[in-house]
């Protein structure tokens, strides 16, 4: 495997992850709604009435579930949707709820410590473009020139910055500096280590937008324990923070598989020893507070997330991974963010596979109306 030349593994480690993140993100919510049949097997006549009942089903609903009874005129304004038109009623009612749903959860926002001086969040909104620039198939960090793609975030930002003008906008590169492979190298690891000069150059990329850099893990058969420190003295930096991706972390009951056989898993106890880690360095080197990205979009991925203990020194996001339909991105965030109160909130937008069956990509507007509002966005 590592005979071959550096594209060529990353390829196949791009290849390993379309299999885990190929399909929707596992969720508990109910399939979409079956479609009413086509007007070309009715009469024109019934066609219109099946459209006219579901579309008049539909609104009530959403009316039913945005609005709550005995809303003045003044709150039912106030719950106008910002969706897109061309959005679903599946969309809608899935947008609704997990509104509703975060409204309803006491613990929003969370009673963490009070942030230090330094700290990014809540101060600001990070926008991050994901990926590896040696691979064109894992993310926007390397499927364009370095300008055009730094162009493109800065469209993206500004977008933000449109959307919310009141939260600062900081731009971020996210680079996965440890990748997931197909095949297991000479120490049977199944992943690959980033060289130092490539993080190097990322940076100097980041730097050029005064962007922040995060470095992600994917231990595949390895652990954080033997990754991390690796990583310590890029970390030293204040505009370098982390990620985990516990997707492709092959223990607990995923021992033996090889990574995007099976969705992994990290616990709370491998996430509070990145928290101490970084709480650590930040000590150690008089560094403004570090931010420590976790991706989730499944239960297993990260079963315990009540456990993790905050550490002012440390801002934990809980960043909804994964890629689907809107309604299933909407179900996703409710079930795996909303419900499990950490810290932060994150949401991920994939460019190419969340527009794959011809929605439009969910917008800033869009995401600015559930609670927690994400204050950190991944774009790959």
């Amino acid at each position: 495997m590592f005979a071959l030349p550096l594209v060529g593994v990353l390829a196949t480690a791009c290849g390993t992850e379309a299999v885990s993140k190929g399909g929707p993100p596992v969720t508990t919510a109910s399939p979409p709604a079956a479609s009413p049949p086509a007007a070309a097997t009715m009469p024109s006549a019934v066609a219109d009435t099946v459209r006219r009942r579901d579309t008049t089903r539909a609104k009530i609903a959403i009316a039913a579930a945005a609005t709550p009874v005995g809303a003045t005129a003044p709150a039912r304004e106030k719950m106008a949707l910002p969706l897109l038109p061309t959005r679903t009623s599946h969309d809608s009612l899935s947008y609704v709820v997990t509104i509703r749903a975060g409204e309803r959860k006491s613990e929003w926002p969370v009673k963490g410590p009070d942030p230090l001086i330094g700290s990014v969040l809540p101060a600001k909104r990070i926008i991050a473009f994901y990926g590896n620039p040696l691979s064109k198939r894992m993310g926007v960090l390397g499927e364009y020139p370095v300008e055009e793609m730094l162009a493109r975030l800065d469209t993206e930002v500004r977008h933000w910055r449109e959307a919310d003008p009141s939260t600062p906008v900081q731009p971020a590169l996210h680079l996965i500096a440890v990748v997931a492979q197909g095949d297991p190298g000479r120490d049977g690891m199944y992943r690959l280590r980033m060289p130092d000069s490539l993080i190097e150059r990322v940076h100097t990329w980041a730097r050029s937008r005064n962007a922040l850099l995060f470095l992600d893990i994917q231990v595949a058969r390895s652990t954080l324990q033997a990754e991390l420190p690796r990583l310590l003295p890029f970390l030293e930096q204040p505009d370098v923070h982390l990620g985990i991706d516990p997707e492709f972390s092959m223990h607990y009951d995923k021992e033996g598989l090889k990574p995007g056989a099976k969705i992994g898993t990290m616990t709370a106890t491998d996430v509070n020893y990145a928290v101490r880690t970084l709480a650590e360095l930040v000590e150690a080197k008089h560094l403004p507070p570090k931010v420590l990205v976790v991706h989730r979009f499944t239960k297993r991925m990260m079963p315990n997330p009540r456990a993790i203990v905050l550490d002012p020194r440390v801002q934990i996001v809980m960043n909804m991974d994964g890629w689907g339909p809107p309604w299933l991105k909407f179900d996703s965030y409710r079930d795996y963010i909303v419900a499990d109160p950490v810290q932060f909130a994150g949401f991920k937008i994939f460019f190419h596979n969340d527009v794959k069956s011809g929605e439009a990509l969910i917008t800033p507007a869009e995401l600015l109306r559930f609670v927690p509002r994400p204050l950190y966005i991944q774009y790959q």
